[in-house]
């Protein structure tokens, strides 16, 4: 039988996986919540199949599986009243905005008997699935590093406009938003990562998140880790992600455009589909299929994402 979902949270990550769910055998979003109502319009008129419920608590309590697409703010409250309530939870990163408060969350949810896993939308991805497998016979021969690169010439991105939050210092930013997913991407490929220098930007208003980012980390090997990232100027979005090997190296751009270069020019190593969104999602809910028979799968667990916190976090503090 199909799982059925809670969605708490419908802007732009909730509704995006209400319709890819609801296009998944596996799984039937039904109940949603969202204390704005102009978001739960928008929701019931993409899927109107699906009921908005009076409270989270409704939607939690009907559901099996709880995904929760709401800011970092107020994940806290949501996710321990559906572990108390026994459901499965996928949820979007961070845990929260502060690290202790996360960790403590981290602890709590672990004592409940529940499936948990995070949405790092490149875990199951192709890109990384190939580059691991690469990586394993041989083909990148010893691996030196990454360089990540990341630049915007406005925060937050035109269609994100809606999540006004993602412009305050308080929540959002393009390192917890993006370059986390790279950082983690990194840990997969490269294993535990330590922040040795960054150098963070930020506007004068104190209210705003970074405008750059100039970082260095390493794995416990010494491989080193390199972030550049910026905002200004007129330029398309740039966000690439290379992993420089002694044989080959790879780059994947724009999280799923995977391409290798033997010295030359990196060359596509697959075609393109027509709606790469679908085939990461799709991908992703696979493995939240298996994920939630308790089967090996691709996601994130609870401890990764933390561990990726901790990094952002380290970065953002650092400002000299």
């Amino acid at each position: 039988m199909a799982t059925k979902v809670a969605i708490i949270g419908l802007g732009i990550m909730g509704q995006r996986m209400l319709t890819h769910m609801r296009l998944h055998r596996n799984f039937e979003p039904d109940y949603l919540w969202d204390p704005d109502q102009s978001a739960c319009l928008q929701a019931t008129i993409l899927d109107p199949q699906s009921k908005v419920m009076d409270s989270a608590s409704d939607a939690i309590n009907k559901a099996d599986l709880v995904y929760l697409a709401c800011p970092p703010a107020v994940r806290e409250s949501y996710a321990l009243a559906a572990a108390v309530a026994g459901k499965a939870l996928f949820l979007e990163k961070p845990f929260g905005i502060n690290l202790d408060d996360s960790a403590r969350l981290m602890a709590r949810l672990q004592a409940y008997n529940i499936a948990v896993a995070v949405n790092f939308t490149q875990a199951s991805g192709a890109a990384l699935t190939d580059l691991l497998a690469a990586k394993e016979r041989g083909d990148m021969g010893a691996l030196l590093g990454v360089d990540i690169i990341v630049t915007y010439p406005a925060w937050p991105r035109q269609w994100q406009k809606d999540a006004d939050w993602l412009q305050f210092r308080a929540e959002g930013g393009m390192t917890r938003e993006v370059i986390s997913h790279f950082l983690f991407f990194t840990e997969r490929v490269l294993g535990p990562l330590s922040l040795i220098s960054a150098h963070t930007t930020y506007p004068d208003d104190p209210s705003l998140c970074e405008t750059a980012i100039l970082a260095r980390l390493e794995s416990e090997t010494g491989q080193a880790v390199s972030i550049l990232a910026t905002i200004g100027g007129v330029q398309p979005d740039r966000q690439e992600f290379i992993v420089k090997g002694t044989r080959t190296s790879r780059r994947v751009t724009d999280f799923h455009k995977d391409a290798i270069s033997d010295g030359g020019d990196f060359i596509a190593l697959r075609k393109q589909p027509k709606d790469p969104r679908a085939i990461s999602l799709k991908a992703q809910l696979d493995d939240l299929s298996l994920h939630l028979a308790a089967k090996p799968n691709r996601l994130a667990t609870m401890e990764e994402a933390f561990r990726i916190q901790t990094l952002v976090e380290s970065i953002l503090a650092k400002t000299l």
